[in-house]
């Protein structure tokens, strides 16, 4: 049997409607910022805190908005599914200032027409997230 691990996940773009992905320390799979709730935590308040942590973008936990939840394999653990709840965060961001941090150790923004160019992205974004956002990518 599979382990089971939720998580919270932001999409965030800049002005040039490129979306922002993280590769964690240890990985080779670019995903959103996200990660694991604390205890007590709602899935937008540990969405606003990894996003925080991760980035340094700040953005209240209320002003997310839901885009879904999705059941899926775990990039990085292959014993691992995921329960992830995705959000997107209001308006662009300048990449300008916004710098890996935390355990993260690369930030790529993805020009999500050239998706299907890379093969280094986590199943949520190709499975899920991207065919929502742009249906008409082939991943």
């Amino acid at each position: 049997m599979k382990n089971v691990l939720r998580v919270s996940a932001v999409c965030v773009y800049d002005p040039d409607g490129r979306m922002l992905t993280v590769r964690k320390s240890g990985t080779s799979k670019f995903m959103h910022p996200g990660g694991k709730p604390e205890p007590g935590e709602s899935p937008a308040e540990a969405a606003s805190r990894e996003l925080a942590e991760e980035t340094g973008i700040t953005v209240a936990p209320a002003d997310l908005e839901p885009m879904g939840t999705w059941t899926g394999t775990a990039a990085n653990e292959s014993d691992t599914d995921i329960v992830a709840t995705v959000f997107t965060a209001p308006g662009t961001w300048a990449a300008a200032g916004i710098e890996a941090a935390a355990e993260i150790a690369e930030l790529r923004w993805l020009d999500t027409a050239r998706a299907a160019d890379f093969d280094d992205l986590a199943p949520l974004l190709t499975e899920y997230v991207l065919p929502r956002i742009a249906p008409w990518l082939q991943l």
